[in-house]
C-alpha cells in the first residue's frame, strides 16, 4: 500500500519523528532521559509540532473524505482558528482545571509559527 502524499511530505515524516523523540523522553522513564535535550526544545517543541502535524492529518482527511478533491488546500481562516483554538484551551482554560498545565506565553508563539510552516510548506495542492 502506498502512503498518501501529505503524509510521505519529508516536513510530515520529521515532525512526527521529533515528536515522538520529545514523548519518549517524556513519558517513556529513566531509559529516555540519558540523553536530555535544552530547555527551550524540551518544552516547546511539542507545541511547535502541534499545528503542523493536526492540521497535516485534517488536510489528508478532508481531501480524501469530503471534498474528495486533491488540489483541496485549508483556507488560511481554518489554519488561523485552530491556532486561536489551541492558545485558548490549552494556555488559557486548561490551566484552570488542571494542575499539571501550566499557561506560556511562548507556546501561543510556537502554535503560531507551527501554522506558519504548515501555511507555507505543507498546505499545497496535491
Amino acid at each position: 500500500m502506498k502512503w498518501p502524499r501529505e503524509l510521505r511530505h519529508p516536513l510530515f515524516l520529521a515532525g512526527t519523528v521529533l515528536y515522538m523523540l520529545v514523548a519518549a523522553q517524556k513519558y517513556g522513564g529513566p531509559r529516555f532521559n540519558q540523553w536530555l535535550l535544552p530547555d527551550l526544545v524540551r518544552f516547546h517543541l511539542a507545541d511547535l509540532l502541534a499545528l503542523p502535524l493536526e492540521l497535516t492529518l485534517m488536510l489528508y482527511f478532508m481531501r480524501r473524505w469530503y471534498f474528495r478533491r486533491p488540489s483541496f488546500v485549508l483556507p488560511t481562516s481554518w489554519i488561523v482558528s485552530t491556532w486561536a483554538v489551541f492558545a485558548v484551551w490549552f494556555e488559557a482554560i486548561l490551566p484552570l482545571f488542571d494542575r499539571r498545565a501550566t499557561a506560556d506565553p511562548l507556546d501561543v508563539v510556537a502554535y503560531g509559527v507551527g501554522g506558519i510552516i504548515f501555511w507555507r510548506w505543507l498546505n499545497q495542492p496535491a
